[in-house]
């Protein structure tokens, strides 16, 4: 079958390209099962130069999956703000205390034992078994599915799950002794040579010579996905309210969207300044200034939130908890980036 044959031909050729040409990353540094998983968690929806950072601040305040599984929820949140899809992080907490209670503290090695564990999937789970352990478990994500259509000139839609699945049972077939590299080999050609958003640069690919979707001209075009959804929008007013050098935060609820994260006052709906004003007044407090008025757009997977933002300095902080200095936002609670926009703007507390 040419699919196949195609296919086993990519150890040959992929291995001493990575070898070569791989980007120096702190992740690669070692094989710890805690650090790739890590790592893989944070890389997912974000790109890898903006994950640096993060991950060294990461692992600086939580170096093992005891610290992690111990570890306070805001001390948690403050570490993954900005990364945005929050579930992550706590699925990372929750599989931290899964691997102490019944592990004894030791990552598992086995591919079934790590897709066991809260927010693991397929690719996850495999990239750990490949990386760490060498073992034939393939991590098909975006890159690696983009790789494999253009190398095919496939035109299934790469979103299906049975796309999914059966190019992993196809990769697993060809998988070298040096499965971890090929892994990473793969991921590597599909976020750098054959990257996404921009042409497939064809000339300095290590595929070239069996590449179906070069040789034919169609490289450019794959792969291909299914129409979009239409994505829902909806209409927020948001208060950032100020009294002596503080502002008022609120506790979102524990389940939902960015679930137990800390967020400015908000109502569904576009107010008007008066609007605006008697609503605070509802809260219980007393406008003493509107200082000013913007607008501002947060997109999520599904939602989108266009928000309208009234900053408005109150006369007491009497009679509301949650009142946070400067610093103690900056260091203690973790605002989404939502709500973070709003923040960063703001230059009088």
């Amino acid at each position: 079958m040419e699919r196949q044959y195609i296919l086993q031909r990519l150890p040959d050729v992929l291995l001493p390209w990575y070898r070569l040409n791989r980007r120096e990353l702190p992740w690669r540094a070692d094989r710890e099962p805690y650090h790739v998983w890590l790592s893989e968690i944070m890389l997912q929806q974000t790109r890898v130069e903006a994950v640096k950072g993060y991950y060294a601040r990461f692992l600086s305040a939580l170096p093992t999956v005891e610290a992690l599984a111990c570890c306070d929820d805001d001390m948690l949140h403050k570490l993954w703000e900005g990364l945005g899809y929050y579930s992550r992080v706590r699925n990372l907490k929750k599989a931290a205390r899964v691997i102490m209670d019944q592990h004894g503290g030791v990552f598992p090695g086995e591919y079934d034992a790590i897709r066991a564990l809260p927010g693991i999937g397929d690719y996850t789970a495999g990239a750990i078994c490949s990386i760490c352990s060498d073992r034939p478990t393939p991590a098909v994500d975006g890159n690696v599915l983009r790789v494999i259509s253009r190398i095919l000139d496939d035109p299934t839609p790469i979103d299906l799950p049975t796309t999914k699945k059966q190019v992993a049972a196809e990769l697993a077939e060809v998988y070298p002794e040096a499965a971890g590299d090929f892994t990473q080999a793969l991921m590597e050609l599909g976020a750098t040579v054959c990257g996404p958003n921009k042409r497939p640069d064809c000339g300095n690919c290590p595929c070239n010579a069996f590449c179906k979707g070069f040789q034919r001209g169609t490289a450019e075009v794959l792969p291909v996905k299914s129409p979009k959804k239409t994505r829902r929008e909806e209409d927020l007013t948001v208060f950032i309210l100020s009294c002596d050098g503080k502002v008022l935060l609120h506790r979102r609820p524990k389940k939902g969207l960015l679930a137990g994260l800390w967020e400015f006052p908000n109502v569904p709906g576009h107010l008007n300044e008066q609007e605006a004003l008697a609503a605070v007044e509802n809260m219980g407090l007393r406008p003493r200034e509107l200082l000013r008025m913007v607008e501002r757009s947060h997109i999520f997977t599904h939602i989108r939130w266009n928000m309208r933002g009234f900053y408005i300095e109150v006369a007491s902080a009497e009679g509301k908890p949650d009142w946070f200095t400067r610093e103690q936002v900056e260091l203690q609670a973790a605002l989404p980036t939502a709500f973070r926009q709003f923040w960063e703007e703001k230059q009088d507390v």
